[in-house]
This record gives structure tokens, C-alpha cells and sequence, in this order.
């Protein structure tokens, strides 16, 4: 998986972490959604934009992730946002946020954007530069994750785990956010077994959250009051939602696993 996709996974499940990157109240969230856009006639694509929602006087945030050195990385944003614009025409004023590992990364040249930059109209945030992981917010901290060497990660994720579990009080935020840092460790430790994974970062405690054992509980009551297969199929969406494997589902309610796949692939 590439880290910019990582990244911009990250700010649709989490869009609060992009604006408190920029030192805006996480709650500037609810006041955009956050998409791709098209340029019609060119080879231009803006992977991801903050578009303030209809009829907001926010500002446009133009996302940028650059994990390789890239000479021409500023000629083609401003090419694509004076696009952009010149076909949009939007009434809002915009900024753009460049996402750096660390400065060597950075290796653009700005002579001809300089103004922009100057200006504060464009910001650059280079991850190795926010401070210790333990003393940010937990999006954040979540964030750094991604650049931290093999060693650090291993303790760096144990502390997310906690820190989420403890932290975050919405069950189905917890539930992804500690899904999200088991998609980083994936993409860190590429050869390592999910029961290695589970062993080594703690990620068994998935099953521990209030999500998962609400939703478990709720799917394996569901079943047994209704004593019926029907029942106990109606039970298998809830229990999957809480991070089992079919098998494991199947075990619980007592069904097939040939019942439990037919459930999942009836699902949109």
C-alpha cells in the first residue's frame, strides 16, 4: 500500500486529525467534506481537497502527501489549483498543505512560488517535526506512526492501543481508529502473520473494546432468543462488524461456515 494512500484513508476517517495538523479546532471537520477532483480537459487529477459543505465561506484546503523527493511537486500543485480554480471559480479563498516525512523529502523548487509560501497560503508539515508521539493528540501520534522505524513502532503502537482504548469514547471511533493502526502496522511489518501481529502489538485487544463485546453480545443474545437459524443469521452481520473471522462467528452461533460466507456475500 502506497503512504499517501494511508494518509488520505486517514483524513476520510478521520478528517478531524487533518485540521488539527494545521493547528485549527478538530471540530472544523464537520464543515467540509473531504474528496478528489476532476480537471476536465487535462491530465490533471487533485487527489484530495477539503471542499467546505454548500453555501460555507470556509476556505479550500488543498491536500498534497509527498513521501519521495520530487523536483517539479510545486509546479504541478500550483498547475493544478490555478486549474482548479480558473474552472471552478469558487468563491471561497483556499490554502494547500504539503505532507512531508521530513525535509530531505522536500527537495521542490519554490523561486517561482515564493509568494505563496511567504504568505502562509501554502504550508508545509514535515511528520519527524511535531514532538514526541506520547505528548500529541491521538489522531496525530496516529500519523507519526507511519514514519517511525521498526523498533520505535513496536512501542509507539503498544502506547496507540492504550491510548485508544482509554481515550476515545465513541465504541465504533475506537473500533477504527485501532483498525487504522493495525492497517499501519501492515503496511510497516508486510511479512508478519496477523497472529504474530496479535502477539507482538496486543492486537487481540480489538476483542476487548466496548464495541466489540457490545456488538458480539448483542449478536449471540439475537440468536439465542430467537432459537433459530434464521435468528442466528440475522445475528452474523452485528458479530463480524465487531472484528471476527467467519470461523470464529460460525463457532459462536453454532452455524456453518458455508452459512456464515452466504450471510457476507448477501451484504451490500
Amino acid at each position: 500500500m502506497k503512504t499517501d494512500i494511508i494518509f488520505y484513508r486517514l483524513f476520510q476517517e478521520f478528517p478531524d486529525i487533518f485540521f488539527e495538523l494545521i493547528d485549527n479546532p478538530p471540530e472544523s471537520a464537520s464543515l467540509y467534506q473531504f474528496s478528489s477532483v476532476e480537471i476536465k480537459q487535462t491530465a490533471f487529477r487533485i487527489d484530495r481537497v477539503f471542499l467546505p459543505i454548500q453555501g460555507s465561506e470556509n476556505q479550500i484546503y488543498f491536500v498534497e502527501v509527498q513521501f519521495q523527493a520530487d523536483g517539479e511537486i510545486y509546479s504541478r500543485l500550483f498547475a493544478e489549483v490555478c486549474l482548479y480554480l480558473r474552472q471552478n471559480k469558487p468563491k471561497n479563498n483556499w490554502s494547500a498543505v504539503v505532507l512531508y516525512p521530513n525535509r530531505n523529502v522536500d527537495t521542490g523548487d519554490i523561486k517561482h512560488y515564493r509568494e505563496f509560501f511567504t504568505s502562509g497560503r501554502v504550508r508545509r508539515i514535515y511528520l519527524d517535526e511535531l514532538g514526541e508521539a506520547a505528548s500529541l493528540p491521538i489522531g496525530i501520534a496516529t500519523a507519526k506512526l507511519v514514519i517511525a522505524t521498526d523498533d520505535i513502532a513496536i512501542a509507539q503502537a503498544r502506547e496507540l492501543i492504550y491510548r485508544t482504548n482509554s481515550e476515545i469514547s465513541s465504541p465504533q471511533k475506537q473500533q477504527q481508529l485501532l483498525q487504522f493502526i493495525e492497517t499501519i502496522l501492515a503496511y510497516k511489518f508486510p511479512t508478519m502473520t496477523r497472529e504474530e501481529m496479535e502477539e507482538m502489538f496486543g492486537l487481540s485487544e480489538l476483542k476487548q473494546t466496548r464495541f466489540y463485546q457490545e456488538a458480539f453480545q448483542e449478536g449471540v443474545e439475537q440468536g439465542i432468543e430467537q432459537g433459530k437459524v434464521q435468528g442466528k443469521l440475522k445475528a452474523v452481520p452485528s458479530i463480524l462488524a465487531a472484528g471476527l473471522t467467519v470461523e470464529q462467528v460460525a463457532q459462536a452461533l453454532d452455524l456453518s461456515v458455508e452459512e456464515v460466507r452466504q450471510v457476507t456475500q448477501s451484504q451490500p
